[in-house]
């Protein structure tokens, strides 16, 4: 039996509250994963993968399937906030887990800005007198201030937003299968699957290399640890759930909006700046102007929501990293009064407030966005992938082969595969950051070797 990180004391760290369920978790997760996140990058989605867009999420599902599983085993090991950062520490050492860190915080610190721009997108659909800018800085600052509350206000208030938006993805699902039945698909009943003009394997790849942006729930989950009530096994509980909820969720809605869809994919392709609204011109063609108002109101909250829990994740990754010294010490204190990382927070919704706003004041904002968000995770995956395998198969020597070796060498397979077809630019930001990130390290390493000559 392996041996278990436990998180240093409160006595000298700063303390988080245990006040989090199953339930709680389970929310959080699909608040950041969003039960209408395709919504949002639906255009982009169908115009990459020509057509295939059903097809897109359920090899993303197989994917974030492996990772999923491995998140559960590091997560029983190593019980601690910051999740990847921490789990790569405990499996590959300081150095791999600093990196794993690094690279995880870039989509932390971006992602939420994607969920914010599309609040913004959605409101301004409904209200085009206010900028799209306006909209998503509104959002930013209602959305902190809940973070800064406490994280029970924060999960009670997004229990609430998550029902609301499950309530409008039923009622889209009853109206999309109303118009099917009454009036026919405007494409091939099985094209969400196969594509329109030609399947290419490269093309849905690609397409999935922007849908992992909507499983990210699952690192968010890992963040709170330190905050669950019953810790590692309800972390590992609530990471398979939303996996198979959020899965069976995003084919669903998906296969519906593309039969509904009247354009082809390559005329998504050829016009960027309608692909960010390809949903809601597909609800209110095919349905009416009240289910455009009611998905993207739906939308507009939920996606704010999405926002704050990755912004909570992201605090809580910088709050780790700042707590043993691998980023600024000040980022690593606890506030007394909500028990949350005030300063980690700020800083976080600092970066994705001007991150969100530049986005939303350009027309390829959206597109810029989710092209270079994923790159960091999936990096970041694939060391989650190696530390299992250090932790379990090297460290400790476990003999449950599937679960240590063969499950983890799939999800690196998986992972390099999308990242192989994911666009240039999200190649070059990766390694930029990752170059700045390992110049950071050798930094830090040479200012403590200096210190203690």
């Amino acid at each position: 039996m392996s041996e278990r990180v436990e998180p240093d004391g409160p006595e000298q760290r700063g303390a988080l509250r245990r006040s989090l369920g199953v339930r709680d978790l389970v929310v959080y997760g699909l608040l950041f994963i969003a039960p209408m996140a395709p919504v949002g990058v639906f255009g982009v989605l169908d115009a990459k993968s020509h057509g295939a867009v059903a097809t897109v999420y359920l090899v993303a599902t197989v994917a974030m399937g492996f990772t999923a599983v491995s998140y559960a085993r590091m997560v029983r090991a190593v019980p601690q906030t910051g999740s990847v950062y921490a789990y790569a520490r405990a499996g590959l050492g300081d150095a791999a887990g600093f990196v794993a860190g690094w690279m995880a915080m870039l989509d932390y610190l971006l992602i939420p800005a994607v969920a914010y721009l599309f609040s913004g997108i959605a409101l301004n659909s409904l209200v085009p007198d206010v900028s799209r800018w306006v909209w998503t800085a509104l959002a930013v600052v209602l959305t902190t201030g809940l973070n800064l509350a406490g994280v029970r206000t924060a999960a009670a208030v997004g229990l609430a937003v998550l029902a609301m938006e499950l309530a409008v993805l039923a009622v889209f699902v009853v109206a999309a299968a109303v118009v099917l039945a009454r009036d026919g698909a405007q494409r091939d009943w099985a094209s969400p699957f196969t594509a329109v003009g030609g399947f290419s394997t490269a093309a849905v790849l690609s397409a999935v290399s922007v849908a992992v942006l909507s499983y990210l729930g699952f690192d968010a989950i890992a963040t709170f640890v330190e905050e669950a009530v019953g810790a590692s096994a309800a972390v590992a509980r609530a990471v398979l759930w939303c996996l198979a909820l959020s899965g069976a969720l995003f084919v669903a809605q998906t296969y519906l909006a593309a039969l509904l869809e009247p354009l082809a994919p390559q005329q998504l392709a050829a016009d960027p700046a309608a692909q960010g609204s390809a949903f809601y011109d597909t609800v209110e063609g095919s349905v009416g102007h009240w289910l455009h108002v009611l998905v993207a109101a739906g939308k507009a909250i939920g996606a704010a929501f999405a926002a704050l829990a990755g912004q909570a994740a992201a605090g809580r990754l910088l709050f780790a990293m700042g707590r043993d010294g691998r980023l600024p010490r000040f980022l690593g204190a606890v506030d007394p009064d909500s028990a949350v990382p005030r300063r980690a927070l700020l800083v976080s919704a600092a970066i994705t407030m001007a991150a969100a706003v530049w986005a939303a004041n350009r027309d390829d904002g959206l597109d810029r966005l989710t092209s270079v968000v994923n790159i960091g995770a999936l990096t970041a995956f694939t060391l989650l992938h190696a530390s299992v395998v250090g932790w379990y198969a090297v460290k400790h020597r476990s003999r449950n082969r599937a679960a240590d070796v063969v499950v983890p060498v799939l999800g690196v397979a998986v992972i390099g595969a999308v990242v192989a077809e994911a666009s240039g630019t999200a190649q070059v930001v990766g390694l930029v950051w990752l170059a700045v990130g390992l110049l950071v390290l050798l930094g830090r390493r040479a200012s403590a070797v200096g210190g203690r000559g």
